[in-house]
């Protein structure tokens, strides 16, 4: 199961963001995974508790955002969501297409916990 290796440089990476902005930790995590990414969404569900363990984001909450693949089309030039193991063009059916999306793993947004004011 590479999604724990992939959890956790995910968390470098959120432990960086909350560092550049003096953050006490972080309250929830958005993720963007396309089909073809090679990450199982429901597998980084499972393996982000051990990840976050003993990390600014021991708290955190994972939201997963799935994309859909989609694909430009070099016979009729559409742009249309295609199927993982099928990349024809939704309009006209051609093979000759070039992926545009679908195979993201992306940290979408990161919602931080800082020291608040006193008044």
């Amino acid at each position: 199961m590479h999604e724990l290796s992939v959890c956790q440089g995910l968390l470098d990476q959120v432990a960086r963001v909350a560092a550049d902005h003096g953050a006490l930790g972080v309250k929830h995590i958005v993720v963007r995974i396309g089909p073809l990414s090679g990450v199982v969404p429901e597998l980084l569900q499972q393996a982000f508790p051990l990840a976050r363990a003993g990390t600014m984001a021991a708290d955190a909450a994972l939201m997963i955002e799935e994309l859909p693949v989609r694909v430009h089309c070099d016979a009729c030039g559409a742009d249309t969501e295609a199927k993982p193991n099928r990349l024809l063009c939704g309009e006209c059916g051609d093979w000759h297409t070039q992926l545009i999306s679908g195979d993201e793993l992306l940290l979408a947004s990161v919602e931080l916990l800082k020291e608040e004011a006193h008044v």
